[in-house]
Protein backbone atom coordinates (compact mmCIF):
# COMPACT_ATOMS: atom_id res chain seq x y z
CA UNK A 1 0.00 0.00 0.00
CA UNK A 2 1.41 3.16 -1.18
CA UNK A 3 1.68 5.61 2.40
CA UNK A 4 0.02 9.40 1.22
CA UNK A 5 0.71 13.08 2.86
CA UNK A 6 -1.31 16.19 2.26
CA UNK A 7 0.77 18.49 1.26
CA UNK A 8 -0.23 22.40 1.99
CA UNK A 9 1.85 25.11 0.27
CA UNK A 10 2.84 28.46 1.09
CA UNK A 11 -0.70 29.45 3.06
CA UNK A 12 1.12 32.09 4.68
CA UNK A 13 -0.18 35.45 6.08
CA UNK A 14 1.54 37.08 3.17
CA UNK A 15 -0.59 35.19 0.32
CA UNK A 16 -3.32 37.78 0.87
CA UNK A 17 -4.68 37.68 -2.63
CA UNK A 18 -7.20 34.58 -3.40
CA UNK A 19 -6.30 32.69 -0.78
CA UNK A 20 -9.24 33.46 1.31
CA UNK A 21 -11.51 31.47 -1.74
CA UNK A 22 -9.96 28.07 -1.20
CA UNK A 23 -8.97 28.19 2.83
CA UNK A 24 -12.30 26.67 3.33
CA UNK A 25 -11.94 23.70 1.36
CA UNK A 26 -7.98 23.46 2.42
CA UNK A 27 -9.63 23.02 5.99
CA UNK A 28 -11.99 20.21 4.29
CA UNK A 29 -8.80 18.55 2.68
CA UNK A 30 -7.24 18.58 6.24
CA UNK A 31 -10.44 16.90 7.94
CA UNK A 32 -9.99 14.42 5.43
CA UNK A 33 -6.47 13.58 5.89
CA UNK A 34 -6.74 13.59 9.44
CA UNK A 35 -9.95 10.84 9.14
CA UNK A 36 -7.99 8.84 7.16
CA UNK A 37 -4.60 8.76 9.47
CA UNK A 38 -2.57 10.47 6.17
CA UNK A 39 -0.33 12.85 8.00
CA UNK A 40 -0.78 16.84 6.91
CA UNK A 41 2.70 18.89 5.50
CA UNK A 42 2.66 22.40 5.83
CA UNK A 43 5.21 23.92 3.27
CA UNK A 44 6.23 27.71 4.48
CA UNK A 45 8.16 29.80 2.24
CA UNK A 46 11.23 32.15 3.23
CA UNK A 47 12.54 34.35 0.77
CA UNK A 48 16.67 35.69 1.13
CA UNK A 49 16.47 37.66 -1.45
CA UNK A 50 17.61 41.33 -0.82
CA UNK A 51 14.97 43.71 -0.95
CA UNK A 52 12.22 41.05 -0.89
CA UNK A 53 8.71 42.09 0.68
CA UNK A 54 7.36 39.14 1.29
CA UNK A 55 7.93 36.00 3.34
CA UNK A 56 11.02 37.58 5.43
CA UNK A 57 11.80 35.40 7.27
CA UNK A 58 11.39 35.86 11.42
CA UNK A 59 8.29 38.13 10.26
CA UNK A 60 4.39 37.59 10.79
CA UNK A 61 3.98 37.88 6.94
CA UNK A 62 5.82 34.07 6.46
CA UNK A 63 4.18 32.98 9.34
CA UNK A 64 0.80 30.45 8.31
CA UNK A 65 -2.25 32.18 7.73
CA UNK A 66 -4.18 32.15 11.11
CA UNK A 67 -7.13 31.04 9.52
CA UNK A 68 -5.28 27.35 8.14
CA UNK A 69 -6.34 24.15 10.29
CA UNK A 70 -2.52 23.10 11.58
CA UNK A 71 -3.11 19.42 12.88
CA UNK A 72 0.56 18.50 13.51
CA UNK A 73 4.27 20.04 13.63
CA UNK A 74 4.85 18.48 10.41
CA UNK A 75 6.24 21.79 9.00
CA UNK A 76 8.92 22.44 6.60
CA UNK A 77 10.44 25.81 5.34
CA UNK A 78 11.23 26.01 1.51
CA UNK A 79 13.65 28.74 0.38
CA UNK A 80 12.78 27.48 -3.11
CA UNK A 81 9.96 27.30 -5.34
CA UNK A 82 10.32 23.47 -5.12
CA UNK A 83 9.38 21.62 -1.56
CA UNK A 84 12.04 18.92 -2.36
CA UNK A 85 14.47 21.44 -2.11
CA UNK A 86 13.82 21.00 1.70
CA UNK A 87 15.75 18.92 3.40
CA UNK A 88 13.78 18.67 6.89
CA UNK A 89 11.14 17.74 4.31
CA UNK A 90 12.76 15.30 2.13
CA UNK A 91 14.01 13.43 5.18
CA UNK A 92 10.37 13.07 6.89
CA UNK A 93 9.18 11.82 3.31
CA UNK A 94 11.96 9.11 3.57
CA UNK A 95 11.03 7.84 7.00
CA UNK A 96 7.62 7.86 6.49
CA UNK A 97 8.40 5.96 3.17
CA UNK A 98 5.56 8.23 1.60
CA UNK A 99 4.90 7.77 -2.03
CA UNK A 100 1.94 9.82 -3.23
CA UNK A 101 1.06 13.08 -2.08
CA UNK A 102 -1.91 15.26 -2.32
CA UNK A 103 -1.24 19.06 -3.60
CA UNK A 104 -3.37 21.82 -2.52
CA UNK A 105 -1.62 25.60 -1.75
CA UNK A 106 -0.11 28.66 -3.60
CA UNK A 107 0.99 29.76 -6.02
CA UNK A 108 -0.22 27.63 -9.00
CA UNK A 109 2.04 29.45 -11.35
CA UNK A 110 5.38 29.20 -8.93
CA UNK A 111 5.47 27.17 -5.91
CA UNK A 112 2.79 24.73 -6.92
CA UNK A 113 4.14 24.62 -10.19
CA UNK A 114 7.68 23.74 -8.99
CA UNK A 115 6.38 20.81 -6.47
CA UNK A 116 4.57 18.98 -8.66
CA UNK A 117 6.87 18.76 -12.01
CA UNK A 118 9.93 18.05 -9.20
CA UNK A 119 7.41 15.53 -7.45
CA UNK A 120 6.50 13.78 -10.81
CA UNK A 121 10.48 13.87 -12.24
CA UNK A 122 10.86 12.01 -8.61
CA UNK A 123 8.27 9.18 -9.46
CA UNK A 124 6.21 10.20 -6.93
CA UNK A 125 2.07 10.08 -7.38
CA UNK A 126 0.81 13.67 -7.61
CA UNK A 127 -2.58 14.41 -6.86
CA UNK A 128 -3.68 18.05 -7.35
CA UNK A 129 -6.27 19.20 -5.87
CA UNK A 130 -7.87 21.71 -8.50
CA UNK A 131 -10.34 23.46 -6.30
CA UNK A 132 -7.51 24.11 -3.83
CA UNK A 133 -4.69 26.22 -4.96
CA UNK A 134 -4.81 29.60 -6.00
CA UNK A 135 -2.45 31.64 -7.83
CA UNK A 136 -1.90 35.72 -7.60
CA UNK A 137 -3.59 35.59 -11.61
CA UNK A 138 -6.17 33.48 -11.51
CA UNK A 139 -7.03 33.34 -15.15
CA UNK A 140 -3.36 31.08 -15.25
CA UNK A 141 -4.73 28.16 -13.40
CA UNK A 142 -6.86 26.27 -15.74
CA UNK A 143 -3.44 26.68 -17.58
CA UNK A 144 -1.58 25.16 -14.63
CA UNK A 145 -3.72 22.51 -14.41
CA UNK A 146 -3.26 21.43 -18.12
CA UNK A 147 0.26 21.96 -17.50
CA UNK A 148 0.64 19.32 -14.55
CA UNK A 149 -1.39 16.85 -15.99
CA UNK A 150 0.63 16.94 -18.92
CA UNK A 151 4.02 16.03 -16.56
CA UNK A 152 2.10 13.25 -14.74
CA UNK A 153 -0.02 14.52 -12.05
CA UNK A 154 -3.49 13.62 -11.62
CA UNK A 155 -6.09 16.57 -11.53
CA UNK A 156 -8.74 15.56 -9.03
CA UNK A 157 -11.33 18.29 -7.10
CA UNK A 158 -12.18 17.89 -3.02
CA UNK A 159 -15.43 16.36 -3.91
CA UNK A 160 -13.86 13.41 -5.41
CA UNK A 161 -11.53 13.44 -2.65
CA UNK A 162 -14.20 13.01 -0.10
CA UNK A 163 -16.28 10.61 -2.29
Amino acid sequence: MQKKALVVIDIQKDITKNYKEIIDKINQAVDWAVHNEIPVVYIRHENLSPGTRTFKPNTAGAELASDLKIVSNNIFTKYKGNALTSEAFTEFIRQNEISEFYITGADAAACVKSTCYNMCKANYGVHVLADCITSYDKKKIDEMLRYYESKGSKIISLCDLLS
